[in-house]
C-alpha cells in the first residue's frame, strides 16, 4: 500500500504525462491521488515542493539503477551503467533533462536555491554536475584502482549518445556500449621505442 506521499508524487508524474506542468493544479493532483488536497500541501508545501519532490524522484530512480548496473563483473561496469544512462533517460523525460540540464517544454524546473530547514518540499534536485559526480564516485568505489577520470570519461561517452541520439533504440543502445567499452579498453603499448630504451642507428641502446 503506497503512502500518501507515493500516492501523491505517482500522480504527479501521471498528470505530467498528460498535461505541461504549467497547467497541472494541485487540486488535480490530489484527486488523482485520492487524498485531500490539505494532506497535498501538509507533504509537500507548494507546487514547487511537489516539482522538485519529483525531480528528486527520478535522480534517485535513475542512481539506484545505476548502483544496479555496477553489481555487473568489473569488466562490463562501465558499459553497464552507460546502457542504463541511455535507456532511462529515453524513457523518462525528467532523468534526461536531470542529466544534461536541458528542459524541454512542459516539465517542471528544479529551483537549486537553499530553502528553509525542514520545509515540506525538501532538499533541492540535484544538478547535472552533481548527479555525474554521484555516478562518477560510485563507479570508482566499487572498482579498486580505476581513475575517477576514466568514469567519467564512460559516462560522458553515454550522455553523448542521450543529447545526440543515434536513430533506433537498438542503434543508440549499441552505440553507447561501443564507445564505452573501445574508450575503457587498457591502451596498448605499441612499438619497443614507447617502453624501452631508444636505439641508435647502430643498433646500440641509448641510455
Amino acid at each position: 500500500m503506497p503512502t500518501a506521499r507515493q500516492a501523491l508524487l505517482d500522480a504527479a508524474f501521471r498528470a505530467l504525462g498528460d498535461a505541461p506542468w504549467r497547467t497541472v493544479r494541485m487540486v488535480d493532483v490530489a484527486t488523482l491521488a485520492g487524498v485531500s488536497r490539505q494532506t497535498l500541501y501538509n507533504e509537500f508545501g507548494t507546487k514547487g515542493g511537489l516539482a522538485a519532490a519529483l525531480l528528486r524522484r527520478a535522480a534517485d530512480g535513475y542512481l539506484a539503477g545505476v548502483d544496479r548496473a555496477l553489481t555487473a563483473p568489473a569488466p562490463d561496469r562501465p558499459a553497464a551503467v552507460a546502457l542504463w544512462t541511455v535507456r532511462a533517460a529515453r524513457e523518462d523525460a525528467l532523468v534526461r533533462a536531470l542529466l544534461t540540464g536541458d528542459w524541454a517544454e512542459g516539465l517542471p524546473r528544479p529551483d537549486h536555491r537553499p530553502g528553509p530547514r525542514g520545509r515540506p518540499g525538501g532538499r533541492p534536485p540535484p544538478t547535472p554536475e552533481d548527479l555525474l559526480a554521484l555516478v562518477r564516485d560510485r563507479m570508482a568505489a566499487v572498482s579498486p584502482g580505476a581513475a575517477a577520470g576514466s568514469c567519467e570519461i564512460a559516462l560522458r561517452l553515454a550522455l553523448s549518445c542521450v543529447v545526440v541520439p543515434v536513430p533506433g533504440d537498438d542503434a543508440a543502445d549499441s552505440r553507447a556500449l561501443r564507445l564505452v567499452r573501445e574508450a575503457s579498453r587498457p591502451a596498448v603499448q605499441k612499438g619497443a621505442g614507447l617502453s624501452g630504451p631508444s636505439r641508435t642507428a647502430g643498433g646500440r641502446s641509448r641510455r
